[in-house]
């Protein structure tokens, strides 16, 4: 199976690295700590349910995995976790995380119209330690 990345989720940040069977992509924008899973999958497969049962427990430890990073490392109040896909029909889960003193609070992140490049020492961070915590979960396994 032959896999590209989608030129707009390509185009909407920086690619972190893999977790299992999905590539790891940081939105760059820095108001709100967003990271996008985007499962190597056949085209046409766009939803969860579409997956198989193996694939969608790869997807599904894998979003357990970045919950986790974005939690441990952004320290958010909370987290959205999301599949949506109106715009970019190529499965890709958000991983936001959300607090009470972020711009779009309680909105959703996706009406809202403020965006901040992030920095390339702050990529370059984010990065090492996405990876870091990646590295830990394939050693514990």
């Amino acid at each position: 199976m032959a896999f590209s990345l989608h030129p707009k989720l390509a185009a909407s940040g920086f690619e972190l690295g893999r977790i299992g069977v999905c590539r790891l992509l940081l939105k760059n924008n820095a108001l709100f700590p967003w990271l996008i899973l985007v499962p190597e999958v056949e085209d046409g497969i766009e939803d969860l349910h579409q997956l198989s049962p193996e694939r969608y427990n790869e997807v599904m430890a894998a979003v357990r995995e970045v919950s986790m990073f974005v939690s441990n490392h952004f320290k958010p109040e909370k987290l959205n976790v999301a599949c949506i896909g109106n715009q970019v029909r190529q499965m890709h889960i958000h991983i936001v995380g959300r607090s009470t003193g972020d711009p779009a609070w309680p909105g959703t992140v996706w009406a809202h119209d403020g965006k901040q490049a992030y920095q390339e020492a702050e990529i370059e961070e984010i990065t090492l330690a996405a990876r870091r915590h990646v590295a830990a979960v394939y050693d514990r396994r």
